[in-house]
């Protein structure tokens, strides 16, 4: 069976960057968008244009400098900042709006003091003003882990007739379990009139520790698109850890999905993003961290020294029987005795 594709939309330089005490300047971003390109993100969250003028400053640069990968910037449901998005894309080559709306009734009453039929009417207005800029239009409905799957049904429905390509559904605050989120989507899939003119995405916190596994509870019930970041960086608990969901489907093959990530570039990618942040990764972190296959206790090392199976899933160094042209064999030949647990897949 061939393994159906899931895109990877990378937001690193949005939503990632807003973990407290991390801010970067428009060369770090430059550098590591560069670097999420040759990776092969799918879509990249630029930045948020109307924030401020250094953020659309980024937006810019960044659209001109990417090659392959969809540009993104996000905006509310305003029509300035919809503007403000679409000047600061106008020169990649490919380009994304990404607008939306609260959609839980505690984002509707306390923060918009609006009512639903209101927020339908905002979030089809926001499409609608988006589609004129560009083709390629993301609506968000924030907060739709907490939010009634009968009422998000109708607001999906409203974006798409208004020209939404994708509808992501985060769990904004990480409240969600896996198999309510894995509902929330086979909801959506089922019961959305259009729902085929459009990619479901998904958009996980990490409040609770269940970002990556409410991602693949996702793409498990019909969600093609898994919003993420290097590292799992982000406010509060951070997000849904890019290295770990794509990692998750290149091991299970049970699962017949497939990215067009670069698994090789991941390692030195988040080493990358942890210097020019600021953010260092603790050590037990999944795939990347320093002890991810490193062992300690004797009867592992037994183990692994028999076959390396024995306690390691992955592989972390390549499996070329040549010294070729990947992170890995150049690492090995400029750092004689590097760490075994530096090598990648």
């Amino acid at each position: 069976m061939n393994n159906e594709y899931v895109q990877i939309f990378d937001t690193t330089l949005r939503d990632g960057e807003q973990v407290p005490g991390c801010k970067l300047d428009t060369k770090n971003k430059l550098i590591i968008a560069e670097r999420l390109d040759f990776l092969g993100v799918d879509i990249l969250e630029a930045g948020f244009p109307v924030s401020s003028p250094g953020d659309f400053d980024s937006v810019v640069q960044i659209s001109k400098l990417i090659k392959n990968a969809r540009v993104c910037g996000l905006t509310r449901a305003v029509k300035k900042d919809i503007e403000v998005a679409a000047e600061a894309l106008k020169h990649a080559k490919l380009s994304r709006i990404h607008t939306g709306i609260g959609t839980s009734d505690s984002h509707i009453k306390y923060k918009f003091n609006s009512d639903r039929e209101k927020i339908i009417e905002r979030a089809v207005a926001a499409v609608s003003y988006a589609k004129t800029f560009v083709e390629d239009v993301e609506f968000y409905a924030e907060d739709a882990g907490r939010t009634d799957n009968e009422f998000l049904a109708r607001v999906c429905e409203a974006v798409i007739k208004a020209g939404a390509t994708v509808l992501n559904i985060p769990d904004t605050t990480g409240y969600c379990l896996p198999e309510e989120y894995g509902a929330k989507i086979k909801y959506l899939k089922e019961n959305v009139t259009g729902i085929d003119k459009a990619v479901l995405s998904c958009h996980c916190h990490n409040d609770l520790g269940m970002a990556t596994a409410n991602s693949i509870a996702g793409i498990i019930n019909g969600a093609r698109q898994i919003e993420c970041t290097i590292n799992g960086i982000g406010e509060r608990a951070g997000n849904t850890s890019l290295e770990e969901v794509v990692m998750i489907m290149k091991q299970h093959d049970s699962l017949n999905l497939d990215t067009r990530i670069n698994s090789k570039l991941l390692y030195s990618t988040s080493q990358l993003v942890s210097d020019s942040m600021g953010m260092p990764v603790q050590p037990n972190k999944a795939v990347v961290g320093a002890n991810a296959f490193a062992h300690s206790s004797g009867i592992h090392q037994d183990g692994v020294i028999k076959r390396r199976e024995t306690y390691e899933i992955m592989t972390p160094r390549c499996r070329s029987n040549r010294v070729c042209d990947c992170f890995n064999c150049q690492k090995r030949k400029s750092s004689i005795g590097l760490p075994r647990q530096k090598y990648w897949f």
